[in-house]
């Protein structure tokens, strides 16, 4: 049986539809550097998405812009400091149903293209988007 968590207007989702999220970018790939209950996306090599998957509600960290992520954590009680992380360029989603699905795929967008915008070049390159 797999964990749910509600996503946005109160439709229940699979922790693999955030997995499937994360790894439809080109070149995402998954692993659990700190252990089989944190799952790590990279792009690259480097972090854009991670979340603890036996975390209730479903948890997700994201990149942001600094200016950004303030004004979300602002608008939205949902979004806090990444925790963990460095909290001018991070912020946690908490799918709690107070997002909408729309909005959560979009951040976690946004901080796979920032990620992407700062691997060399070449690296950059070998990425098909």
């Amino acid at each position: 049986m797999q964990k749910k968590t509600c996503v946005g207007n109160d439709v229940c989702v699979k922790v693999a539809a955030l997995r499937r999220c994360c790894l439809a970018f080109p070149g995402a790939r998954e692993d659990f550097p700190f252990g089989p209950e944190v799952s790590v996306f990279r792009v690259g090599g480097r972090i854009f998405a991670l979340s603890r998957l036996d975390e209730r509600p479903l948890q997700v960290n994201v990149k942001c812009e600094p200016d950004l992520a303030e004004q979300l954590r602002a608008a939205y009680p949902a979004i806090t400091p990444g925790y963990h992380m460095n909290k001018r360029h991070w912020n946690t989603l908490r799918l709690d149903g107070t997002l909408a699905d729309e909005l959560v795929r979009d951040l976690i967008e946004d901080s796979y293209d920032l990620v992407v915008a700062a691997l060399p070049r070449d690296t950059r390159a070998s990425i098909e988007r």
